[in-house]
């Protein structure tokens, strides 16, 4: 089967934008209508122009209605007129908005009270380098908890936050000066923007867990993403459980993911606790190595999921993939220039999207695998709940996640990668419908007053409860609401939604298989 690569793509980019720009926007008419069967296709108010933000719009437009997962819905260009929105984005959210699942009634991309696409967005490249495991911002993450208390969720190894003494759990009391009791959405605005904004430092002001207090500042640099943030062995009973906190699928990671389950290996683990709450995807190549380290032998060459490509690609009628050059070689082993288009897209194995199980590392015992969610599992991070289904007992604990069933490679236009859903994924059941999310077997919150590992934290002490007893206990230590705060569970979690910047998304980095 096909080996799957990254970053290659954006460093053999041959043609500068405005090639792909133009090109798009030249499409014949007849051409398109051939690509929309049974659509009427107009598009007179496409005019010429040398406009570099009206052909942008344009691009994205015309890419969509190819490649886009469902097509099908969008109206004609004349109908929808892209060179109206006064932004890429408002563009992107209103064509995100018109396919329908007929299951809820609701767009497919609906978001509650957010003019944001689910699953589309529109980036300058930060996610590819995040995806490749490089950081540039502060390394940190914050959240509210049950208190309406502003804490740290998670730090990244080795970044500036790590650096400065920064810890999960810690108690943020003021951000930049000013005092962090959220009650407006200007409030909110104000904290986004410093945690995200473009300032080359943030000052803290924290409690830690001992009650001393600290004035801490982080400045922004570029460092190495470890998403691997803790890892351990538990004794439960006769029982060795091996635990891993995993933050992001990042390409680099792999290693240091072979590494841990070699760990596992050697201390005798015979079940897993994997806890992904705050990972929002990443690498499907990185996914499938996850899938392949738990998986057991017995599963070898049995399909492990199936890819569903856009129908247009996989006719061959997405041509204005053709605009997406890179130099690779061929099976004869010669180098020459390819697009996107050379690639066959049926969800056969022959073609290369639909992949079978091949064990990886010799941790070969594992009879049961405890996930650990929230709202923020999301994408790579359930293909790989989705694909160990049907062969090992899952059990979810914490929150519903994101829903995520689709993916995505990245399209170059001018200065923007464009993502949009060009695929669906189902496991060797052909399951793969969670647009709505995973639902937990044990409704746990987050509870971000302890440290990872700690065995009184609420989601690692009901899995670890299960494997001892086999059933969940009846009384859940978790983060409850505080009776007095006068604080719902949803407005924390739609503060927390607001503050959640992690990358959501499952990105195609497989070296595909050419025609």
């Amino acid at each position: 089967m096909m080996r799957k690569v990254f970053v290659q793509r954006y460093l053999l980019y041959l043609f500068i934008a405005g090639f792909t720009l133009l090109s798009a926007c030249k499409k014949d008419k007849s051409e398109q209508a051939n690509n929309d069967p049974g659509v009427p296709e107009t598009n007179n108010l496409q005019t010429p122009t040398s406009d570099r933000n009206l052909l942008t719009k344009d691009s994205i437009f015309l890419y969509a209605k190819q490649i886009y997962l469902w097509n099908p819905s969008l109206p004609s260009y004349d109908n929808f007129n892209p060179r109206k929105y006064t932004s890429n984005q408002s563009l992107l959210y209103a064509l995100t908005q018109i396919p329908i699942n007929q299951q809820t009634g609701k767009p497919y991309e609906y978001v509650a009270n957010s003019s944001t696409s689910k699953y589309s967005f529109i980036d300058d490249g930060s996610v590819a380098g995040q995806l490749g495991g490089t950081g540039a911002d502060f390394g940190f993450s914050l959240a509210f908890d049950g208190a309406n208390l502003l804490k740290v969720r998670y730090v990244y190894p080795t970044s500036p936050a790590d650096v400065k003494g920064l810890k999960r759990g810690y108690l943020v009391t003021k951000v930049n000066g000013v005092g962090v009791l959220r009650s407006s959405q200007s409030d909110i605005a104000n904290l986004n923007n410093a945690l995200f904004g473009d300032h080359p430092s943030i000052t803290l002001s924290v409690t830690k867990p001992d009650q001393t207090t600290a004035d801490i500042v982080v400045n922004r640099a570029t460092y190495s993403i470890n998403p691997i943030l803790f890892t351990k062995i538990y004794t439960i009973g006769a029982k060795k459980v091996g635990y891993i906190v995993f933050n992001s699928f990042t390409t680099n990671s792999g290693a240091g993911l072979e590494d841990a389950f070699k760990q596992f290996a050697t201390g005798g683990v015979t079940e897993l606790v994997v806890d992904l709450r705050y990972n929002g995807g990443g690498s499907v190549a990185t996914s499938e190595l996850f899938t392949n380290l738990i998986a057991p032998p017995s599963q070898n060459q049995k399909v492990m999921y199936t890819t569903y490509w856009t129908q247009k690609m996989q006719d061959g009628q997405a041509t204005i993939l053709q605009n997406q050059k890179f130099y690779a070689k061929g099976t004869d082993g010669i180098t020459r220039l390819y697009s996107f288009f050379d690639y066959p897209y049926k969800p056969t194995m022959a073609a290369g999207n639909q992949e079978v199980f091949a064990k990886k590392g010799t941790l070969n015992g594992v009879t049961r695998v405890y996930f650990l969610v929230t709202g923020g599992t999301a994408s790579a991070s359930e293909l790989l709940i989705n694909n160990l289904k049907p062969v090992v007992d899952v059990k979810l604990i914490g929150r519903t996640t994101y829903g995520k069933p689709v993916g995505f490679f990245s399209v170059k236009i001018d200065k923007y990668d464009l993502y949009v859903p060009q695929f669906q994924t189902k496991n060797q059941l052909n399951q793969g419908d969670y647009f709505d999310g995973m639902t937990v077997d044990r409704t746990v919150d987050d509870d971000l007053s302890k440290e990872f590992g700690d065995t009184e934290e609420g989601m690692l002490k009901q899995a670890l409860y299960y494997s001892e007893n086999g059933k969940f206990s009846a009384l859940v230590n978790e983060n409850r609401l505080s009776s007095t705060s006068g604080i719902t569970r949803a407005d924390i979690d739609s503060k927390n939604q607001q503050l959640d910047h992690d990358f959501k998304g499952m990105v195609e980095t497989r070296k595909l298989k050419l025609k």
